[in-house]
């Protein structure tokens, strides 16, 4: 397969930015599209850095040499900062980090501030075993770069280099050959993937009508502000072989619930939510806002059965119940498409539950779930 040209590589990634298809760039190049994805699979979807010219805050080369000369007349700092229209500063500085045995030459200035600004540099996790080890042991328990990140700030507020960005994880584990971290990690990403990707649209699902459905507008206020506790949002997530698996998010402080279904019939959605719902405490069961999916064509019998209303979004309004749906993302990590989730007993997703409510989150300033919950089950005993 013919090399691509550094010229042609600028031309694929300018193009992806522009927002073609993979298949419109492989056309426009006279390449196939297979040898494109290839390219942007060794880069783990991550653009190459564009080498920049030098810009005008920089030294150039002659700077350089001027100042070389001024020093060799003994001109102090002031004045050849005067000359060349610089801060004193920057040419203090520039002496002070490229000088050679007390004495400053151009040439030699000029290869060691190139050598600096070489990219990329070596990454932090690489030349880190410390850092590096808490990372790994923080993936394998399928915490998010951003979380672990986070954790690290509060856990060691004094030990700089044990910080680390979550972009600079995720390059880790999408860059090949930067040995930073084991390549297999990026199995416990919530999406899976050993690539960065454009973001895409999903085709909505139309769902079927539900009779005496109560409208999210009519929904109490206090739902909305997150304020009060007890509010929950739920859903099913798919498998194959029609199999499915109930989900419940608690809005105020992001507890996760799971429950089995034999199949997600309504009679079986309604037995199952009962039992799972009627588990907590009077206080923390107020309402549940859900999609408008026929698995709760039997909604008016379950809230007869505990007294809990239920509350249908509008159609293709997912954000309505954005915990819920941010949350079905996470237990993709337990739970993957196209698999089989009639498998999973109930004491199994209980677990998986409780591995979820342990991780840390930012919209809770990095509590975990199941301590802010248990905050709130003590302040409502």
């Amino acid at each position: 397969m013919r090399r691509f040209a550094p010229e042609e590589i600028a031309e694929v990634w300018q193009r992806l930015r522009d927002g073609q298809s993979v298949r419109s760039v492989a056309i426009g190049l006279g390449r196939y599209p297979s040898a494109v994805r290839q390219l942007i699979k060794r880069s783990g979807g991550v653009p190459p850095l564009v080498v920049k010219s030098r810009g005008p805050r920089f030294l150039s080369v002659f700077e350089r040499e001027e100042i070389s000369r001024a020093l060799l007349m003994g001109s102090s700092i002031r004045s050849i900062a005067r000359e060349l229209n610089r801060s004193p500063s920057t040419i203090s500085r520039e002496i002070r980090r490229n000088a050679f045995a007390g004495e400053y030459h151009t040439l030699r200035a000029e290869k060691s501030a190139a050598l600096r600004a070489r990219r990329p540099k070596p990454a932090k996790l690489a030349i880190t075993p410390a850092l590096r080890t808490v990372v790994e042991a923080k993936l394998e328990e399928r915490w998010s770069p951003q979380q672990i990140s986070a954790w690290l700030r509060i856990h060691y507020p004094d030990a700089g280099e044990m910080r680390v960005s979550h972009e600079t994880i995720y390059m880790s584990l999408f860059v090949q050959g930067r040995g930073a971290l084991r390549r297999e990690l990026h199995r416990n990403l919530r999406t899976h993937r050993a690539l960065r990707r454009r973001q895409g649209s999903q085709p909505f699902e139309g769902q079927g009508h539900i009779p005496n459905m109560v409208r999210i507008t009519q929904r109490p206020a206090e739902v909305e502000d997150r304020a009060i506790p007890g509010h929950w949002e739920g859903d099913l997530i798919m498998g194959r072989n029609k199999s499915a698996i109930g989900t419940l998010v608690e809005r105020s402080t992001r507890y996760v619930m799971l429950f089995a279904l034999e199949k997600p019939t309504a009679e079986n959605v309604r037995r199952e939510l009962t039992t799972k719902i009627m588990t907590l405490p009077e206080q923390l069961r107020k309402s549940i806002t859900w999609d408008q999916g026929s698995e709760m064509a039997q909604h008016q019998r379950f809230t007869i059965d505990s007294g809990i209303q239920i509350y249908f979004c509008d159609p293709k309004s997912p954000w309505q119940r954005g915990s819920n749906e941010n949350t079905n993302g996470l237990l993709r990590q337990y739970l993957p498409k196209g698999t089989d989730l009639s498998v999973h007993s109930e004491e199994e997703l209980d677990a998986i539950a409780k591995e979820l409510n342990a991780r840390p989150r930012q919209t809770l300033n990095w509590m975990t779930p199941s301590d802010k919950f248990f905050e709130v089950v003590a302040m409502t005993g």
